[in-house]
């Protein structure tokens, strides 16, 4: 007879211990499923943060940009063929002449 009060004992207070811990892992669950959705955003401003950055770099360093500012800006002009001097080292260290 105690056997029987046991297992109707056991059933009582496992079935609410299980639905609470269902409504506890829901939970979770949704709070987790937030912060994916707020991380997912975060991460797209970042890749559209890093594509004006990298879209900005390309510009900045664009060979024409330099060229420009190096005429007009800082009066640069290129050398005639005639005036450059090239300097030729035979063998290195440890090597011969």
């Amino acid at each position: 007879m105690i056997k029987k009060y046991i297992l109707l004992y056991l059933m009582v207070f496992t079935i609410p211990l299980f639905l609470g811990l269902l409504v506890w892992q829901s939970n979770r669950y949704q709070n987790l499923s937030k912060d994916l959705v707020r991380l997912e955003q975060t991460q797209k401003e970042w890749i559209e943060s890093n594509k004006k950055l990298v879209a900005g770099i390309a510009e900045y360093s664009s060979a024409q940009r330099i060229d420009f500012l190096a005429k007009n800006q800082l009066n640069l002009r290129k050398i005639q063929p005639e005036y450059y001097l090239q300097v030729r080292v035979m063998g290195g260290k440890g090597h011969e002449y």
